[in-house]
C-alpha cells in the first residue's frame, strides 16, 4: 500500500511525523511525502528534520507568497502530476491550510481515497479561510480522523451520519507529538536557561485578522505592554507582526525575542506560567503542558478547552485581555482529563488506513 502525504507548513510536518513513525512499523506500507512549500521557513532545514526525526519530503513544490486562490490552483496543478506518477492508494492531508484543500481536491478528482487528519474542527467563523478549508475537505474525505469528541459532534450535527464517510475518534496527533518531543526539548533546548524570571507568560501573535488592522493590533500591543509591568512576557515576534508594527508605528515596551523552532517552543511551553496566543495549535499545546491559555481571537475551534475552563476567549479588547490575565493567573486547574486521547493517534490512523 502507498500513502501520499501532503503538507505545507512546519506544524503539519510535526503532525505528519507522528504518522510516519507508525507507517515505518509496517514493511508493506510505503509513504511518499510532498511539501507544497506554502509556508517557507528558514528553520525548515537539515537541523529541523534531524532534531525531530522527521522524514524529508520526496517532493518540494516551492509554492509560496501568493494569494490563496492562485496558490491553491498552482498546488493542484503540480500535485496532479505527482499523483499520476506515484499512483497512491491513499492521500492523507492535515488540518486546514491551502495545501490541505489542494491535496484533497486532487485526490478525489483522481478517484483516490482521502483521509483527513484533524477533521471536524469548527470555529464557526466563515470569514476564516481555514474554516472554509476544513469544511470543504471534510465533506469530500473518505475517512475523517477526529481529534476530540467535540469534533465528532460537529460532524454529526452537520449530517455526517448520513454520508458515506467513516468517522474515527483517533485522538490528536499533536498530543502524540507533544509527548514525543517534550523528551527532545528537555535534552536539546537551552532557550529558558537565560530567562531569569521563570514565572513568565508565553505570547504569540500572527493572525492576519489581528496584525493587519492598526486599531486591533494597537489594542493588543497596549494590553501586553500593561501586562509586562506585572509579569515577564516572552514573545517570539513573527516577521509579519514585526512588519505591521513598523508600518503602524507601534512598539512593545518590553523586549521580544526572534522566532524560535519547534523544540524551543516546546521548552518555553513546559517552563512558562501561562499562554496568550491567537494561534490554533498553541492553544492545545498549552493544555498538553498543563498551562491555562488566553486566546486573542473572537472564536476558537478548540471549543472543548473553553468548555472545561482551560481557555478563555477575549478577542482584541484591551479591557477583556487585562481582566482575563488577572483571573487566569489565579486559577488552579485539573489537567488530568483525556480531552485529546491517550497519545496513540498515529497508530489509530495507520491501522485504519490499512484496514479500509
Amino acid at each position: 500500500m502507498k500513502i501520499l502525504t501532503v503538507v505545507g507548513a512546519r506544524p503539519q510536518f510535526v503532525k505528519a511525523a507522528v504518522v510516519s513513525r507508525e507507517i515505518k512499523k509496517h514493511s508493506d506500507v510505503d509513504e511518499v511525502m510532498v511539501h507544497t512549500g506554502q509556508h517557507y521557513d528558514e528553520n525548515m532545514s537539515e537541523i529541523f528534520f534531524t532534531e525531530l526525526e522527521i522524514p524529508k519530503p520526496q517532493y518540494n513544490l516551492n509554492l509560496n507568497d501568493m494569494d490563496a486562490p492562485v496558490m491553491t490552483g498552482r498546488m493542484m496543478e503540480q500535485l496532479h502530476g505527482v499523483v499520476l506518477k506515484e499512483k497512491p492508494d491513499w492521500v492523507l492531508v492535515y488540518g486546514d491550510t491551502n495545501s490541505t484543500l489542494a491535496g484533497a481536491l486532487v485526490a478525489k478528482q483522481n478517484r483516490i481515497k482521502l483521509g483527513h487528519v484533524e477533521a471536524g474542527l469548527r470555529s464557526h467563523n466563515m470569514n476564516m479561510l481555514e474554516e472554509l478549508n476544513r469544511i470543504m475537505v471534510d465533506r469530500i474525505s473518505d475517512v475523517l480522523f477526529c481529534p476530540t469528541d467535540a469534533a465528532m459532534i460537529n460532524l454529526r450535527n452537520e449530517g455526517y451520519d448520513h454520508f458515506k464517510t467513516k468517522m474515527i475518534l483517533s485522538g490528536d496527533v499533536m498530543y502524540d507529538a507533544a509527548l514525543y518531543n517534550s523528551k527532545l526539548a528537555l535534552q536539546k533546548s537551552k532557550i529558558t536557561d537565560s530567562i531569569r524570571d521563570k514565572d513568565f507568560i508565553l505570547v504569540t501573535i500572527h493572525r492576519s485578522e489581528n496584525v493587519d488592522h492598526p486599531e486591533i493590533l494597537s489594542s493588543l500591543v497596549d494590553a501586553l505592554n500593561e501586562i509586562s509591568k506585572k509579569c515577564r512576557i516572552v514573545l517570539p515576534l513573527h516577521p509579519r507582526t514585526k512588519k505591521r508594527m513598523q508600518e503602524f508605528n507601534l512598539r512593545f515596551t518590553f523586549e521580544t525575542i526572534d522566532p524560535v523552532g519547534y523544540i524551543d517552543m516546546i521548552r518555553l511551553l513546559m517552563d512558562c506560567k501561562m499562554v496568550m496566543t491567537d494561534g490554533g495549535g498553541l492553544q492545545k499545546e498549552a493544555y498538553f503542558f498543563s498551562k491555562h491559555c488566553i486566546t486573542l481571537r473572537e472564536r476558537t475551534e478548540c471549543t472543548e478547552l473553553v468548555t472545561h475552563g482551560y481557555n478563555v476567549i477575549v478577542g482584541s479588547d484591551r479591557i477583556q485581555i487585562l481582566k482575563a490575565f488577572e483571573q487566569m493567573g489565579k486559577k488552579e486547574g485539573d489537567f488530568s482529563k483525556k480531552l485529546y486521547g491517550d497519545g496513540n493517534a498515529g497508530q489509530v490512523i495507520v491501522d485504519t488506513l490499512i484496514k479500509s
